[in-house]
């Protein structure tokens, strides 16, 4: 029998501000100009005590800031009554300072102990042009084909970046140098409308490329230890199908459904030849669901929502497999007047056991929840 023993008590505080401004005009009956820019600042730290053999060793805190400054303008244009041609770029700018990590010893009995350490961390600053370029196409009243190609991008995240932390027997290491992940893709699909309206059903093929995508990859394995470290690969591929339909029933009943399918793996990182090939962690193949909806506003409202998802792989070398899993939810609630409405909830509603996570220490996802509550909406009559 294995047993368990803490390594990190942990606090982390954040702070976060914002602002976002958006201008748009029609230009003429045809084509809609839409321009706006949006800034925020966050600041944020990670304040561990960590433990070896069950002792407090030390007091560990890493953060900094990060500074986000975007732009970005659209054009909506109305070719004719069946073309419509959307296309906008977008420029986002970034900056990392103020970042730190210190360690101090906590003092025992005896002699004493190590002095207080500090790593300053240099500032950082790195920039995306995001551009993107969409169609709609209607055939008919009943058909409509899209498509679309786009590139976008992620930050590093202050987490990413500066906290180190450790999970049962596997310890991810920050990476300070990571770089913003950049992705090119595109996407082609048809929605169709059947029987008045009442059936709608759309499939979407989608491609993406990313470069420099972020990782927690294997650096050393122990009987006692696995080390990871959060580093940039090289490129990764996801490419798939997603099938979605919604049909009205009856007046108040509502049945949605959709299936995904993802195949998402490794095509180039020549640091580590030896992950190339595999399947990116926590991306299941097959992802199927549905949800079943009443509303009657002079009764009450019920949904019945179900998940399944295909087995998946937790770790960039593909050790450790994830289960498929089943999980049902339901929420019923009964509007009163004035926009006041009481409603009940309950997730894992067949209490099922599911794995979540293995570091190799298994994580298990929530069990049964209940939620009970008030929902006030304002303007509401």
């Amino acid at each position: 029998m294995k047993a368990a023993a803490l390594t990190r008590v942990q606090r982390v505080p954040s702070q976060a501000v914002g602002f976002s401004a958006q201008w748009s005009r029609s230009l003429s009956q045809k084509q809609t100009l839409v321009a706006g820019f949006d800034g925020r600042e966050v600041r944020g730290t990670s304040d561990e005590l960590v433990f070896v053999q069950n002792r407090a060793s030390a007091i560990v805190a890493a953060g900094g800031r990060e500074r986000t400054l975007s732009f970005f303008v659209e054009d909506i244009f109305r070719v004719t009554d069946r073309l419509i041609v959307k296309g906008g770029v977008r420029l986002d700018r970034w900056r990392n300072y103020g970042a730190l990590q210190t360690t101090q010893p906590v003092r025992q009995t005896g002699p004493a102990t190590a002095a207080t350490t500090i790593n300053l961390f240099p500032d950082r600053r790195e920039r995306a042009l995001s551009p993107q370029l969409s169609v709609l196409y209607s055939l008919n009243d009943r058909v409509s084909l899209s498509a679309s190609v786009y590139r976008a991008f992620r930050q590093p995240t202050l987490n990413e970046l500066y906290r180190s932390f450790r999970v049962g027997d596997a310890l991810t290491l920050a990476n300070e140098n990571l770089r913003a992940e950049r992705l090119t893709g595109g996407e082609a699909g048809v929605s169709t409308i059947w029987l008045n309206q009442r059936l709608n059903v759309r499939g979407t093929f989608f491609w993406t490329e990313t470069t420099r995508p972020i990782s927690n990859v294997t650096l050393s394995t122990t009987p006692n230890l696995i080390t990871r470290q959060r580093q940039n690969l090289g490129r990764t591929r996801s490419r798939g199908i997603e099938i979605e339909a919604e049909a009205r029933v009856r007046e108040h009943w509502t049945i949605t459904g959709g299936y995904l399918f993802a195949d998402a793996s490794v095509l180039r990182f020549p640091t580590n030849t030896a992950l190339e090939g595999l399947r990116l962690p926590q991306v299941a193949r097959h992802q199927l669901n549905l949800q079943m909806r009443y509303t009657n506003r002079a009764l009450f409202n019920e949904g019945l929502q179900t998940r399944l998802a295909g087995a998946q792989f937790d770790d960039d070398q593909n050790r450790f497999r994830l289960g498929r899993y089943f999980v049902m939810d339901a929420l019923v609630s009964k509007p009163f007047a004035r926009g006041l409405e009481i409603f009940g909830a309950v997730e894992n509603l067949l209490n099922q056991k599911y794995e979540i996570g293995r570091t190799p220490t298994t994580t298990l996802g929530p069990p049964r929840l209940l939620r009970v509550g008030l929902r006030w909406r304002l303007g509401t009559q």
